[in-house]
């Protein structure tokens, strides 16, 4: 797969000062929501039997495919079901869907920001089936690092709503996924330090407001 580098718009050194800011930043969250991500992790061995992490495949920068964590929010062995999870999913536990409701499933991703793997704003990861099929304008979406949040988080922000619990994957790849792709496509083409900086705010506004009921359900 030949992917062709594109450092972005906006101002020089985007990629360096990004890079910096990720690391610099994420190493902050971690030691301050520590004692947050420790009661966490202790109430995901409580609510149900298996590990703490949910350690997913996902194709990372130029293709190479990287392990994304997250908290596990599901049973043991539903990673063999469907990829795509709906909002009556049976699959998903108590607690987790508390952790999925208000985002904190995605907390351990700090670490993948941390090592490299992720940036905070970025093109979401995406299953290698998926990113297999990637054809023409798509593959600049794998000229990116991906990240926690992007135009497609915001605008898909609460994804199982729109998923059919007959057919997750089915209604996934035909009314989700497209849609996505183009946005990802967006942002590969016009990022840059604005850019990022709007999408961020716009995630945080979103993750706050949840807890009030102000977002979609």
């Amino acid at each position: 797969m030949s992917i062709a580098a594109n450092t972005g718009n906006g101002a020089p050194f985007y990629g360096t000062i990004k890079r910096a800011a990720d690391m610099f930043v994420s190493g902050i969250l971690l030691v301050v929501l520590s004692p947050l991500m420790i009661g966490l992790s202790l109430a995901v061995l409580a609510s149900s039997p298996g590990p703490v992490f949910f350690r997913g495949v996902r194709t990372g920068l130029n293709g190479v495919p990287f392990e994304i964590l997250k908290y596990r929010s599901m049973k043991v062995g539903s990673e063999h079901g469907a990829g795509t999870t709906s909002r009556n999913d049976h699959r998903v536990t108590a607690f987790g869907r508390i952790l999925r409701r208000y985002k904190l499933d995605e907390l351990p991703q700090l670490f993948n920001v941390l090592v490299g793997d992720m940036s905070f704003v970025g093109p979401r990861p995406e299953l290698p089936k998926y990113t297999d099929d990637y054809r023409g304008e798509e593959l600049i979406i794998l000229s990116v690092r991906p990240g926690i949040t992007d135009l497609a988080s915001i605008r898909f922000s609460d994804l199982g709503s729109l998923i059919d619990d007959n057919d997750p994957d089915g209604s996934f790849e035909r009314n989700v996924l497209p849609q996505k792709n183009r946005l990802r496509v967006e942002y590969a083409k016009n990022r840059g330090l604005l850019l990022d900086l709007k999408i961020l705010l716009k995630t945080v506004a979103l993750v706050l407001a949840r807890p009030f009921g102000l977002t979609n359900k």
